[in-house]
């Protein structure tokens, strides 16, 4: 069963550590993404790539069997927000990239609503608890958001944060947010 204190690790390093095209793109996502360190980043790319792995071996399956678990993956996906429509194919599935899941995470979805001016102040605001999915705090960053939660995701009741951050959208209304300065 394992030692519940040693949890299983959720993300695996990238083969070889120095290749300078690779570190380039990994660095542009933790900036673009406002990860605080690669290991958020490779623990989305584990992630994509068990989804791939899954994807995949249902091609090998029998057409009956093959059709009942790509529904089930499929579904499982959309209610995720990875995938546009319920009716998604393998070849779907295939093409996501890890931006495609780092879109999803908390971090990135309350920058996007508006709720933090900047990608870091997303993060600051889920870690200091003035982030609720549904009146809950959720202090992970890094929380995929299903597609039922995302219109749930507002400022924590009780939130000293919650005044100013009202007053801040009522003053900047219309206005999309700004992207982090480069």
């Amino acid at each position: 069963m394992g030692d519940p204190k040693k949890p299983r690790k959720k993300w695996e390093r990238p083969g070889h550590p120095w290749i300078k095209e690779r570190l380039l793109e990994e660095m542009e996502l933790v900036g673009k993404y406002g990860l605080r360190n690669k290991r958020e980043l490779w623990r989305a790319q584990t992630y994509l790539r068990r989804i791939r792995d899954r994807a995949k071996a249902l091609l090998s399956l029998a057409p009956e069997v093959r059709a009942e678990r790509e529904v089930e993956l499929v579904g499982r996906l959309y209610r995720l927000g990875l995938l546009e429509s319920k009716e998604g194919t393998v070849d779907e599935i295939l093409g996501l990239t890890v931006d495609d899941i780092l879109e999803r995470r908390l971090q990135s979805i309350v920058y996007k609503k508006g709720l933090a001016r900047s990608i870091y102040e997303a993060r600051q605001m889920i870690v200091h608890g003035h982030i609720a999915i549904g009146g809950r705090r959720v202090t992970s960053p890094g929380y995929l958001v299903l597609r039922d939660e995302e219109d749930l995701i507002d400022i924590a009741p009780g939130s000293p944060m919650a005044e100013k951050v009202r007053e801040w959208l009522s003053q900047n209304e219309g206005e999309a947010p700004q992207a982090p300065a480069e």
